[in-house]
């Protein structure tokens, strides 16, 4: 027996209700977890170190989307520059954080696919460190000035996130830098849509007491504290 047109198109209605519910649904989270970031960037967390005795200079870095931090050669602690490709012409080393396959095979943005992004943002994978080595310092650098026990807890913090291997040295992905300056290694941590290299870079300024926000995923969040 086959149903009436009218039950037909009370069936019909309810799925397209249905349909757009879960669309709206799925476009929340996206649409939420953009308003979170926003808000949670222009969230200041203060400098706790106001003095200005033993100010020393380290720099911020973005090629657009991603952020370095970058130190003087000098003001790098023995114990973080141990195990580092660098050469006397070279005055700073920046650092950056990032996903292992997306650092690896996505060297510009003409090489991003979905599934590498995908899998940066939601899935579980290894990360590493990027070294990149300079002669001199760049005019688009934001300057910062940090105090002796700031530069201190910012090694120290960059020191940790590296991998060591059992005689605790780092471990070095030979021969995968983009250009003949720069190096990775392997890193601790996962990246995701609430990790990422931004992040990781905020975590480490606010670890080591520098201003900073209360979160933050894009590049612009901490870069707009110092500009």
């Amino acid at each position: 027996m086959s149903l009436p047109i009218s039950d037909f198109k009370l069936y019909g209605m309810k799925l397209v209700k249905k349909i757009l519910k879960w669309f709206i649904y799925v476009l929340l989270i996206p649409i939420t977890y953009l308003i979170v970031s926003l808000l949670f960037s222009t969230i200041t967390i203060d400098r706790k170190d106001q003095s200005s005795e033993d100010e020393k200079l380290i720099y911020l870095n973005t090629n657009g989307v991603h952020l370095d931090v970058i130190i003087p050669k000098k003001e790098i602690t023995f114990q973080l520059i141990k195990g580092l490709k660098h050469y006397p012409n070279e005055d700073y080393l920046s650092f950056g954080w990032g996903d292992e396959n997306f650092y690896l095979n996505t060297p510009t943005w003409g090489d991003l696919t979905f599934s590498n992004a995908f899998s940066a943002l939601f899935l579980d994978s290894s990360s590493l460190m990027h070294v990149t080595r300079y002669t001199e310092k760049r005019p688009n650098w934001v300057a910062i000035k940090v105090s002796k026990v700031e530069l201190r807890a910012l090694n120290q913090f960059l020191l940790n996130t590296f991998e060591h291997s059992t005689d605790g040295s780092k471990i070095n992905i030979a021969n995968k830098g983009y250009t003949a300056n720069d190096d990775f290694y392997k890193a601790k941590g996962s990246y995701s849509c609430f990790t990422t290299c931004n992040s990781w870079v905020n975590t480490g300024f606010k670890e080591s007491g520098l201003k900073s926000c209360l979160w933050t995923p894009f590049d612009f969040g901490l870069l707009n504290k110092y500009r």
